[in-house]
Formats: structure tokens, C-alpha cells, sequence
């Protein structure tokens, strides 16, 4: 950051880390929100709609494939090059989505064709998500990772509202009928561009610093086995698998279930359950750089800490009151996701650098894959089949108190690695060169 080159290849890096993430997760906005089209075109039968999000995990399932696949690739080959392909094939598969043919014309063949796209776009994310975090935290400078990383789940948001946004002004512009017979198409046509602009920035820049260095040294050749990794980094990996259950059951619910949950279980109409998921969104993109940077000076602890013990206490109540009326959903949905976003801004700071450099892309994506298949993939689905068949309508709310409960004995076992440097085979240490640098870990004497 001492020069104007350096200063313009990390905004470079983090504009074509976030334009990626925005495709990738356009395609999951555009997916949730589209789930009543999805449902008449491909599951026109009782459960329909069950089976719509059951779609929507099978996608998740296939997601640690993709990391144990793409993650030991590109600590051997570049993140530069994984990020490539799995671009390609995200945008790819959801513009094919959009032109596929329904129950109505072909039967069953519909069904199975939107799987298959499916668990495309599922093996795709499993390297693209931890390639993103782990090439915009190796690009970003030490002490202001926080607020680097915190663009790339701008666009993560990004993508969410701008899914969100296009189906909401189809359905003002077209009319329901239309979007029935052929507007529910139009937004999957648009990730093939945008996948195509994000692999143009990508393409103009070099690997990482950090990579370059082991590449340089020929130490991104001693990644060393599943088993190797499984054996010596277990720690971390539970670790980080704790805080993404936390992380992605509140992600899910908030991001993916709700538009569903406002309609089908609130019985608000689909205009204005779209409007209140759109802003919520962009006030959480407002904020997100700024919570991303607040984690650089007071670390990431104490954010994981304020979002996990707030959601747990205010989960029911905002919950309940987006029962209330459309005004109140828009509070409640405001309030939690406020309270999400201390999470949300730090990924990208917080589980790259929660593993050394020769195994940070398996590390990152092979645990974030397995948790994030289990327990956030299946956050919709399991949401709906519990109110289901409870009648119980504050479910989600009691699902993500349980997964911040979780969390919080995941973060009092998180290293702090603020300000830590990203370089060589260690595990970073904020004692070592972060914010803690002046601090003795516990049981050590003082530093000289």
C-alpha cells in the first residue's frame, strides 16, 4: 500500500474477488426468491415446494467435493487459476438453468436436468467461495484485511439483493402471469455476463503475493495428503467448522428461507416480501465495510462475540414481530441481519488466516464445504418442513439461537489473527506481528 501500483493491485484484487462472489450468489438470490416459479415449472405436485428447496441443498451436498477437488489444486497450481474455472462453470450452469425445459414439457427429464445443474453450480462453489476469501486475504495488506476482505461479502450481499432486485422489478414490470410463463427465466441469463466480466478482471492480475512466495520456494508443493492435513490441522478444522455452522444456519435462514417464510408461512404477498429481503440487504451492504474495518482495530473475537450472543437474545422477538405487519418485517429483518454483519464482514479476515499458507485453500475450502453442506444448505429446507409439520412458526428463530450457541464455544477457542501476517508455513499469530503483538499469550513472560 506504500505505492500507487500496490494500492491500484489491491483494489483491482478486491473488485474481481467481489464481482465473482456477486455471481456466484446471485444465482442462490435469484434461486430462493424464484422458489414459487421453480416449484410450478419443475414440482407441480403436493410437497412441491419442500421439494423446490430440497433442490436448492442437494447443490450444498456436492459442495465438498468441490473442496476436496479445487482446494489441494490451488495450493499447487495458483488460486488464480482455480478461480478460472470454477467462474466459468458457476455462471455457466445458472444461465443454463434459465433455459431449461419444464415438467409441463418434458416430464421428470425437468426435474433431473435442474439437479444436475444443480450439483454443477454446488461443485463450482466448493473451490470458488474459499479461492475468493483466500486470493482477497493474501492480496490485502495485514493490518487493513478486515476492511478488504469485507468487499468480498459486499458482494455476497451483492448478489443476494441484486437477485432480489431484478425478480422484484419483473414482477412490477411484467404482471404475475408473465412471470409465470416466462420472466422467471430472465434472471438466470444474467449470470453468463456477469461470470464473464468477473474472469476479465481475474485475468488481469498475478497470483497472490503469498503464493508467489511459495511458488518461488517450492513450497506449495508440500501441501501433503487429506490425511496430513486432517492429522495436523484438526484444531483449526473443528474450530472454523463450529463457526460456520453458526455462520451459515443465520446466513441461510436470513438470506435464502426467508422470502419463502414471509410468503408462504406470514402470508405477505410476493412484492412485499421481496421489498423487505431487498432492504435489509442493502442496509447490511452499507454497513459492512465499516464493521470489516472496526474488526481490524478491536479484532475479530470481540465481532463474532457481539453478533452470536446478540442474535441468540433477539432472534425470538424479531421473529415474532415480523408477524406483526409488512412495517415490522422490515424492522425485524433490519435488525437481525445488523446483527449478522459482524460475522459476515470478517470471513474473509478471519478463516484464511486461520490456517499457514501451503494448505489455506484446502483448509478453508474442505471445511467450509463439509459445514456449510450439513447444516446451511439445509437451513431452508429444514425451516419449512419443521413448520411443516409443527405448526410452529418461530422455528427458524430457535434453529439459529441453537447454532449461535454453538458459535460461542467456537469463538472462545478462535486464535485472534488480526493484523497478523498471511506469509509462510506457520499458523499466523496476532502475538506474533497482529494487534496482540505487545500482549504475551497466556502463560508466556512478556515480550522483549
Amino acid at each position: 500500500m506504500s505505492t500507487v501500483e500496490g494500492r491500484q493491485e489491491v483494489r483491482k484484487a478486491t473488485a474481481a474477488s467481489a464481482m465473482g462472489n456477486m455471481t456466484e450468489w446471485f444465482d442462490y438470490g435469484v434461486y430462493a426468491v424464484a422458489v414459487t416459479y421453480i416449484t410450478a415449472h419443475f414440482f407441480p405436485t403436493e410437497g412441491g415446494t419442500v421439494m423446490a428447496l430440497a433442490t436448492f441443498a442437494l447443490s450444498f451436498l456436492v459442495r465438498p467435493l468441490g473442496g476436496f477437488v479445487w482446494g489441494p489444486l490451488g495450493d499447487k497450481l495458483g488460486r488464480k487459476k482455480i478461480l478460472a474455472l470454477t467462474i466459468l462453470m458457476m455462471s455457466g450452469a445458472t444461465f443454463l438453468i434459465g433455459v431449461l425445459p419444464t415438467y409441463q414439457m418434458v416430464g421428470v427429464l425437468a426435474p433431473v436436468l435442474l439437479v444436475l445443474l444443480r450439483m454443477i453450480q454446488g461443485f463450482s462453489t466448493g473451490g470458488e467461495y474459499g479461492g475468493a476469501a483466500t486470493f482477497m486475504a493474501e492480496y490485502a495488506p495485514d493490518r487493513k484485511r478486515g476492511f478488504f476482505g469485507s468487499f468480498l461479502e459486499f458482494g455476497t450481499l451483492g448478489g443476494f439483493a441484486l437477485g432480489t432486485a431484478v425478480m422484484l422489478f419483473l414482477q412490477l414490470g411484467l404482471g404475475e402471469e408473465a412471470m409465470m410463463a416466462y420472466g422467471w427465466r430472465i434472471p438466470f441469463f444474467l449470470a453468463l455476463p456477469m461470470g464473464l466480466i468477473g474472469l476479465y478482471l481475474r485475468s488481469k492480475l498475478e497470483d497472490t503475493p503469498v503464493f508467489q512466495e511459495l511458488e518461488e520456494s517450492g513450497e506449495n508443493q508440500q501441501g501433503g495428503s487429506l490425511k496430513e492435513l486432517l492429522t495436523t490441522y484438526w484444531r483449526p478444522i473443528l474450530t472454523m467448522g463450529g463457526l460456520v455452522i453458526a455462520l451459515n444456519v443465520v446466513n441461510y435462514t436470513l438470506l435464502s428461507y426467508m422470502p419463502t417464510y414471509l410468503e408462504t408461512q406470514l402470508g405477505l404477498d410476493s412484492t412485499a416480501s421481496l421489498a423487505t429481503i431487498l432492504i435489509g440487504e442493502v442496509a447490511m451492504m452499507a454497513v459492512i465495510p465499516f464493521a470489516g474495518s472496526l474488526s481490524d482495530k478491536i479484532g475479530r473475537k470481540p465481532m463474532w462475540y457481539t453478533s452470536v450472543i446478540g442474535l441468540f437474545v433477539l432472534a425470538l422477538p424479531m421473529f415474532w414481530l415480523m408477524g406483526q405487519s409488512f412495517a415490522w418485517a422490515i424492522v425485524g429483518f433490519a435488525v437481525l441481519g445488523l446483527l449478522y454483519i459482524p460475522q459476515l464482514a470478517t470471513i474473509t479476515a478471519t478463516f484464511p488466516a486461520m490456517f499457514p499458507s501451503h494448505v489455506r485453500f484446502a483448509g478453508f475450502a474442505i471445511t467450509y464445504n463439509v459445514a456449510t453442506a450439513i447444516f446451511g444448505g439445509t437451513a431452508a429446507m429444514v425451516n419449512e418442513a419443521a413448520i411443516n409439520s409443527t405448526g410452529f412458526l418461530l422455528f427458524p428463530a430457535v434453529y439459529m439461537m441453537a447454532s449461535c450457541v454453538i458459535g460461542v464455544i467456537a469463538v472462545k477457542f478462535m486464535p485472534e489473527t488480526a493484523g497478523a501476517s498471511l506469509r509462510g508455513t506457520e499458523i499466523p499469530d496476532a502475538h506474533d506481528t497482529g494487534i496482540l503483538a505487545t500482549v504475551p499469550p497466556a502463560g508466556d513472560s512478556p515480550r522483549s
